[in-house]
């Protein structure tokens, strides 16, 4: 019965104080005004105007609906703001899950940069390690999956964000530190050192150990980065990481690395949205910038082609 016409109309009249004034404000007539009033208070079988009051004040009635305008007009009119943003691709929600422990060493700062330019897009950051991200995605509970494991799903594309080398981390004093590279029966004898990840998503084995049909002697698991650095320097073991995220040890002289079989072992980055999102400015912007902020803070990777499944 009540449409938000009346609540315009009604709020109108209170803010200008009679009919006339209100009706120059809605771009309407003072008849048609007072017949569009009429018109609602036969419906609603109460007046909503004493209108022999000087100037015309609302009865009980009215005040009523003036509360219900007081409440939904402000909501509405926030509603078709935030709307209209949403079509200009200027805000909208960002939650991110990353299947790559050692991201966080250029996710963060790629986050905060994006932040400073896209401030009314919210941004959510949760690791996932401990459920399955992609099937999150697909049901709208994520927006984007930073992962190395692309998998065929028809409601997700994969946005390359880099190349990089996996290699293997070793002591300066491992007698795999003369290597160049080595080859997967080499580490039989090793303890190797990895992520608290189930196995099917540690590259090292989908894509070098179990090709060769190759158990290492013994795993170790460790959360952080640079507990694993620090346990591979110690000689408690080797670990298979990424290029750029062994950059900082290197220098010190603890680590050598050895490349994963005389080509090396490469893999590409994705950011992983679903289809329909993927043209969405905000998104597309947080990725130009994660790529941006890639290329000037990390060593030894390289461009990626866009992929197909």
């Amino acid at each position: 019965m009540l449409e938000i016409r009346h609540l315009e109309t009604i709020a109108a009249i209170q803010e200008a104080g009679s009919l006339q004034e209100a009706a120059e404000r809605l771009h309407v007539t003072q008849s048609a005004l007072s017949h569009q009033l009429r018109d609602l208070e036969t419906r609603l079988k109460t007046p909503l105007l004493n209108r022999r009051t000087r100037p015309a004040r609302l009865t009980t009635a009215g005040l009523r609906v003036l509360a219900l305008a007081d409440e939904v007009l402000p909501r509405l009119k926030a509603t078709e703001r935030e709307l209209q943003r949403l079509a200009a691709g200027r805000t909208g929600r960002l939650h991110l899950a990353i299947e790559c422990h050692s991201c966080f060493q250029w996710l963060m700062p790629a986050m905060d940069a994006f932040r400073q330019e896209w401030p009314d897009v919210t941004l959510d950051l949760s690791a996932a390690f401990s459920f399955a991200p992609l099937p999150a995605l697909v049901r709208g509970d994520l927006d984007v999956v930073i992962t190395s494991d692309p998998q065929e799903l028809d409601a997700v594309c994969y946005l390359p964000l880099f190349r990089y080398e996996l290699v293997l981390a070793v002591a300066a004093a491992n007698p795999l530190a003369q290597y160049r590279y080595i080859e997967a029966q080499q580490l039989e004898d090793q303890v190797l050192i990895t992520y608290p990840v189930e196995r099917q998503r540690l590259d090292v084995f989908t894509a070098f150990l179990d090709p060769a049909d190759v158990e290492p002697a013994a795993l170790r698991t460790a959360e952080l980065t640079p507990i694993i650095a620090q346990l591979v320097a110690s000689q408690r073991g080797v670990a298979a990481l990424p290029n750029w995220a062994l950059t900082e040890y290197l220098g010190q002289g603890w680590l050598r690395v050895c490349h994963l079989g005389e080509h090396g072992v490469w893999r590409t980055l994705y950011a992983a949205v679903r289809i329909e999102d993927a043209d969405t400015h905000y998104l597309k912007a947080f990725v130009d910038k994660a790529q941006e902020i890639c290329f000037k803070t990390l060593s030894g990777i390289k461009a990626a082609r866009a992929h197909k499944v």
